[in-house]
């Protein structure tokens, strides 16, 4: 301890560490001195990357001198509010033996700067098979009555409330704290939602789509343009699986997603319906070759949850009316992994732009998940591509997620993000907001390898349909490499074209593409510049 401390203090290595030798409350916490300390505690998160590491007990040249167990807590109730003073706490604090007592290692930094696992799990399923009511009342932990209490929770919009039908992509957000459950008593409360993510080390967030047919366009972009973890669909016991729910699971199975199936609303059937519909679920899994498997207790919850993959899916009952089920679902998201993006974290800065919004006394706020890098309040960036394919300088202003304020986001967080230097309406679904080195070309052309899953007639060169690329929804235009046309049931390699304007993509980016009741899977193969 003793050198290490000494190497550090005659290199200059670490420009964030400060010495103390002893803090008193009744000289340090004077006014003034508390403010010279306070401004010697930012100086060192700055030049820490946002943190600090102070070490009491020791003096100005590394020794380890010590403090007794009263001067050592009053030292750190000091150190506490120096760093309140500057909206940080300590993150955490080490022990160790001095010469004459003890010596304390205090990591100071923001508290929203402690990193949360945060899982985002994208919703589906038929019209009317309870996936708001589940959501609503899997958030809030309030039952519902049987005429969708909770949905409402969900269904922000006028006509969503009065029809009981979502229109667009709704999130709500529940998670845990040292193994236990934390809910929000009402969902709408933004200061309640906020609180929530600041006090959760695991944060679910949950992205309620459409089931209705009309609003298939929605339901693709929830599942293609969030970056989801999970998928949950939901099918209704007295329903059973439809072709909605078809549709729905081979959108999620097409993003290579593992997946979770609800069986809803077992509270108005019998027994032997309940066991009916899981039947044919697991018929419908086997057919596009999973491996159902059946949640009954929390054991098992704990199991799938561990060794849970594309190929093995959890199948739970659940009932919003009686609670059925919650407490597994609750067990599965606790224990569910979450992929370890410290890969992407170390890129540069890429989001995809999912909403735009006009917020009074803010501006304008993007809203999207980050793909990968991080992003801090204050950074400069660019945004684009436009129509002609360049890129507009901007300032992020401020960053929240859920209604809570964060210095910073990183890869696999769903942020929105205020910018300046941009009008409202230079901006489109689709763009992306990136670092200035991220590796950002705008395409017209590329080539994909696709799959033809519906189509009642045969694609051929001039064919256009609406392509969906992680948040991107565009006309394209395609004419079949391969072959001189193709139909339900081919795959082969096509050239695709943008109609209207460029966007940037990848290779190896996953596209649907629709028109009608014609559907088409695949992914981008080549770019063409």
């Amino acid at each position: 301890m003793k050198s290490s401390i000494y190497n550090i203090t005659k290199k200059g290595e670490r420009k964030n560490i400060e010495f103390k030798e002893s803090l008193n409350k009744k000289y340090h916490l004077e006014k003034d001195r508390k403010q010279r300390l306070a401004s010697q505690m930012k100086y060192r998160m700055e030049r820490g990357d946002g943190e600090a590491i102070y070490f009491i007990g020791v003096d100005d040249d590394g020794n380890l001198k010590g403090l007794d167990e009263y001067k050592m807590e009053e030292s750190l109730f000091v150190l506490k509010n120096i760093a309140q003073e500057i909206g940080s706490v300590i993150l955490n604090l080490d022990k160790y033996p001095g010469d004459n007592g003890t010596v304390a290692q205090a990591l100071i930094g923001k508290k929203n700067n402690v990193k949360k696992d945060h899982m985002l799990v994208g919703v589906a399923g038929h019209v009317d098979h309870g996936k708001s009511t589940l959501i609503g009342t899997l958030t809030t932990g309030n039952l519902d009555n049987g005429s969708g209490r909770t949905r409402i929770f969900l269904d922000l919009q006028k006509h969503e409330i009065e029809r009981g039908l979502s229109a667009d992509l709704s999130f709500a957000i529940y998670g845990f704290c040292n193994g236990e459950t934390l809910r929000v008593k009402n969902p709408l409360n933004k200061k309640e939602k906020a609180k929530l993510v600041e006090n959760c080390d695991k944060v679910i967030s949950f992205v309620d789509t459409v089931g209705h047919e009309p609003w298939l366009r929605t339901t693709i972009r929830g599942i293609v343009g969030q970056k989801l973890n999970y998928g949950l669909v939901t099918v209704a016991a007295n329903e059973g699986p439809t072709h909605i729910t078809k549709e729905h699971l081979g959108i999620i199975m097409a993003m290579e997603l593992p997946v979770i199936i609800a069986i809803t609303k077992t509270d108005i059937v019998t027994d032997e319906t309940v066991k009916e519909v899981k039947e044919k679920v697991f018929e419908l899994l086997k057919l596009v070759g999973r491996i159902p498997f059946m949640v009954k207790t929390d054991t098992d919850a704990e199991f799938i949850a561990k060794n849970m993959n594309q190929h093995l899916v959890p199948v739970l009952n659940v009932s919003s009316l009686n609670g059925e089920g919650l407490n597994l679902l609750d067990h599965l998201f606790l224990n569910l992994p979450i992929q370890d993006n410290k890969y992407k974290r170390k890129k540069p800065f890429m989001m995809y732009i999912d909403k735009i919004y006009s917020v009074m006394g803010v501006g304008t706020v993007l809203s999207g998940t980050v793909r990968q890098g991080k992003v801090k309040k204050g950074d400069k960036l660019l945004l684009g591509p436009d129509g002609t394919g360049k890129f507009l300088d901007v300032s992020i202003k401020s960053i929240e997620m859920h209604h809570y304020k964060k210095d910073d986001a990183e890869a696999g967080d769903v942020v929105g993000i205020s910018v300046t230097g941009v009008d409202i309406g230079d901006i489109k679904r689709g763009m992306i907001i990136c670092a200035f080195d991220y590796d950002k070309v705008p395409v017209r052309d590329f080539e994909a390898e696709v799959a033809i899953l519906v189509h009642p007639t045969t694609i051929r060169e001039g064919y256009e349909c609406i392509t969906h690329i992680e948040t991107i929804s565009e006309t394209a235009i395609i004419e079949p490499l391969d072959k001189e046309y193709m139909s339900a049931g081919d795959t082969g390699k096509v050239h695709m074209r943008f109609k209207y304007r460029p966007y940037c993509i990848k290779e190896g980016q996953k596209v649907i593409f629709r028109e009608g009741r014609s559907k088409g899977i695949g992914s981008v193969t080549k770019i063409i510049e």
